[in-house]
């Protein structure tokens, strides 16, 4: 007779009184869109947290990874390096801006992008590293930093399954020039859906805040300087 099979779920959200009574607040607030205190205070918590400056959130973690991009001025011509293993999240993100993911082979013992194997396949045209902490396990960060200080490239870390993962003693999301997470309803931290970009470049953050806006002006309300994203 063959055995019952027993599903274990990857993850099981915990939500208490305080995120009801969050909710709840918010919802008798009137604000449960785009605005309201909680969304800035997370912002600055959730960086903070991570030990950087700026907290940019967003609707999932996919739109963080597109964003920092497009913030990064990734565009059609151009090619982003990426690991083999990853959700398909981390590629599209790379052909939403119209430029090419040129895959790295991950490290046998550890699953993420294999450092030794990067600089074998950067061209004139590859403009940024993403490094990607698969399944909350850091990636071998040092190495990659070096590789992209010396050829120039963007660094995105993908920390969607890392939330305080550290890399010799340093919490993951703290390297690149944009770190990107994921809130997703199986993740470390759940909003149910939800994402953030982290960075301490004050612009590359102002940026992300026009981007993710409809390229809405900060200071002048419904004045569109740019083509932006909702």
């Amino acid at each position: 007779m063959r055995a019952k099979k027993r599903k274990i779920p990857v993850a099981n959200p915990y939500l208490g009184k305080e995120e009801l009574d969050n909710v709840i607040k918010a919802v008798k607030d009137g604000w449960i869109s785009s605005k309201g205190e909680f969304i800035g205070k997370f912002e600055n918590e959730f960086a903070k947290y991570c030990g950087m400056k700026y907290g940019v959130a967003t609707f999932n973690g996919t739109v963080a990874l597109h964003l920092a991009l497009a913030a990064l001025g990734i565009k059609k011509g151009d090619e982003v390096i990426v690991p083999t293993l990853t959700f398909v999240a981390t590629a599209n993100a790379v052909t939403y801006c119209g430029a090419k993911s040129v895959f790295v082979d991950s490290h046998p013992d550890y699953w993420c992008i294999d450092p030794g194997e990067i600089e074998k396949k950067i061209t004139k045209k590859t403009k940024a590293i993403i490094p990607v902490h698969l399944y909350g396990h850091p990636c071998d960060m040092d190495p990659i930093m070096k590789i992209a200080k010396r050829h120039r490239l963007h660094v995105i870390e993908d920390c969607a399954e890392a939330h305080g993962a550290e890399y010799k003693g340093r919490k993951v999301g703290s390297f690149g020039d944009v770190n990107c997470f994921s809130f997703f309803g199986n993740k470390i931290i759940t909003t149910g859906e939800g994402g953030m970009c982290v960075t301490n470049n004050k612009k590359l953050a102002r940026k992300m805040r026009i981007l993710r806006d409809h390229g809405m002006n900060l200071k002048k309300r419904y004045w569109h300087d740019m083509l932006g994203f909702n």
